[in-house]
């Protein structure tokens, strides 16, 4: 049975992770960490990873961009996997991602989903043999709580556009002080924040007299959390690395 500490357990996907454990019989659910202790499960909830009893397998993370140095000092002092599923990391922080993963397998994506890798797929296919003549537009939906704007995704998804396009697009994220036409290296970021909208992407080609749509929409956080939950038990015996959702993805096929 493999052992899973849950950073973040009394958030919103902490707590979906939990659920979702649960329900498998392949793994459980040793700890959580979290400031905020609700006292709602029957395993330890600690306020630091410092305070950890438990020696975990792997760890899944969904706490805050704040807590990352803790978790990777945890990671390599332990040699525990970490499943980062957090969003909203600084450059200098994805860099101390990548050297920690030198040392300790990690995984990282900005959106666990299967849905989404195949729409990054999609989106990379159609920008090779669109690019240059249509016009791309990025927009994404969020729910009114959200903090980091654009979301992680779009960011993604425009890394793997910006990757199949000669000569290279760049993002656009804010058009209203600018007066002049839209250029075609030009990719459009939208962010739309509301309600209680889990989480929609959305990447528009717009050509000569046609348009080209490619949409995700995500229900329920919990396709999120079951990936996040695979993701952490494709890191047990895995080498120290950065791992994606591509290398699960292309284990499992």
């Amino acid at each position: 049975m493999i052992q899973i500490a849950i950073s973040g357990v009394c958030g919103k996907m902490g707590r979906n992770v939990a659920a979702g454990i649960a329900e498998r019989d392949d793994c459980c659910v040793c700890c959580g960490i979290d400031i905020h202790n609700t006292g709602e499960y029957s395993f330890p909830v600690y306020a630091n990873i410092t305070e950890i009893q438990e020696k975990p397998d792997v760890l899944i993370d969904y706490s805050h961009p704040s807590c990352l140095d803790s978790l990777l000092e945890f990671a390599l002092a332990t040699g525990t996997p970490v499943v980062l599923a957090t969003t909203g990391y600084s450059d200098e922080q994805m860099q101390k991602i990548q050297q920690t993963a030198k040392s300790v397998p990690l995984f990282s994506s900005f959106n666990m989903s299967i849905g989404i890798q195949l729409l990054l797929a999609l989106s990379k296919k159609a920008a090779a043999v669109l690019g240059n003549r249509f016009d791309i537009e990025i927009i994404e939906k969020h729910h009114n709580q959200k903090i980091d704007a654009p979301s992680g995704t779009a960011l993604m998804i425009a890394d793997a556009i910006i990757s199949e396009t000669n000569p290279p697009k760049h993002p656009v994220y804010d058009r209203h002080s600018v007066r002049k036409k839209r250029e075609m290296t030009e990719i459009g970021m939208h962010s739309i924040r509301g309600g209680t909208i889990v989480g929609e992407h959305e990447v528009l080609f717009a050509g000569p007299d046609e348009c080209i749509s490619i949409k995700h929409s995500a229900s329920s956080k919990r396709v999120f959390a079951e990936g996040s939950i695979n993701a952490a038990l494709f890191l047990i015996g895995k080498q120290p690395m950065l791992y994606d959702m591509t290398h699960l993805l292309a284990e499992t096929d």
